[in-house]
């Protein structure tokens, strides 16, 4: 299986990501352990190694669950995990301090049975707590051997650039990636994010590369998710911002583009994850994708979709389908002060 290196780094990582968010023991997981070791066996089989995780996916039993099916083969992966999201009510509970990650790291390793992982991303953006502090902490836990190297996710351009020149001012260690929502029905991070990435040394991690199932056909335009699904499960949510989610996911322009994604699976004889992934598998802007299976079969069907070979044409015209103004970034300008 080919690999590449992680932006500016030495670490070679798959094109294939795989996503264990599925992982847990709650009635509510779609994968349970057996079919999660399944899973983990046969992407490092055939030659995968990037394996993503986070300490608040089902509660850190995805952690647990992960930590021990890589247990006899650690040497095969690139352990991936976040920490910095909300475990807790309490104001240092949460983000990107020194204290809450220190003590969220160490509930990780834990979890996972290392002493290390390979990558640690931070998150999601936390406002209250200055970069170099975020940015001293996490140069701690490389030099202390616990990471080796630092990561994020869900972050703005002028963040990164941010968290760049805190490391440049301090000597210290620089992000390597950034993990970002990315498919045919949202292609925002072209307009900053990937040369941002690029001219800084960042290579870039795209998640739900289905667009949360709308590209798979699994929901219909007019129709509210099944009350089973994952987006039916955020739209029963209390949580105005959980319903707000699923709204913008399910808007008419998308289903325009699943519809686009369709029509073109039906001409090549395919399906509409082959097609969808296809397309973000020739995208080399895109250092790995992030895959989120809920059984081995699902993990195989979603491999070689990524490796489809999508004809020009077709590309051009999901390229059409699912455009969008785009203001580029300008470029030649993110030098430290």
């Amino acid at each position: 299986m080919p690999h590449t290196t992680l932006g500016r780094s030495g670490l070679h990582v798959t094109r294939a990501c795989l996503g264990t968010m599925n992982f847990g023991t709650d009635p509510h997981a779609p994968t349970a352990e057996p079919e999660a070791r399944r899973i983990v066996d046969a992407f490092l089989d055939a030659g995968h190694t990037l394996i993503d995780t986070a300490d608040t996916y089902r509660g850190g039993t995805s952690e647990e669950i992960l930590g021990r099916a890589v247990a006899h083969r650690r040497g095969d992966v690139v352990l991936a995990t976040k920490g910095g999201a909300p475990q807790g009510t309490g104001p240092n509970h949460r983000g990107l301090s020194r204290g809450h990650l220190t003590r969220a790291l160490e509930a990780s390793l834990r979890r996972l049975g290392t002493d290390y992982v390979d990558l640690y991303q931070c998150h999601v953006p936390d406002a209250t707590t200055p970069i170099e502090e975020t940015m001293g902490v996490l140069d701690d836990f490389v030099r202390a051997g616990k990471v080796r190297y630092a990561g994020c996710s869900n972050v703005t351009a002028a963040g990164v650039v941010s968290a760049q020149w805190a490391a440049q001012r301090r000597g210290g260690t620089p992000l390597v990636s950034l993990q970002a929502n990315y498919s045919l029905i949202t292609r925002a991070i072209e307009a900053e994010i990937i040369p941002v990435c690029r001219e800084l040394g960042l290579g870039v991690l795209a998640y739900s590369p289905l667009g949360g199932g709308v590209l798979a056909g699994r929901y219909r335009r007019g129709m509210a998710p099944e009350p089973g699904s994952r987006l039916g499960q955020w739209a029963a949510m209390p949580s105005p911002m959980a319903r707000g989610f699923v709204a913008g996911l399910l808007a008419d322009r998308h289903f325009d583009v699943a519809d686009e994604v369709a029509a073109v699976a039906d001409e090549l004889g395919t399906t509409a994850p082959t097609v969808a992934l296809g397309w973000l598998g020739g995208r080399a802007e895109i250092t790995s994708v992030v895959l989120g299976p809920r059984s081995a079969e699902h993990l195989a069907a979603n491999l070689d979709g990524l490796a489809f070979p999508l004809p020009a044409e077709a590309v051009q015209r999901l390229d059409e389908a699912s455009r969008f103004t785009v203001v580029p970034a300008v470029t030649g300008q993110h030098t430290a002060p």
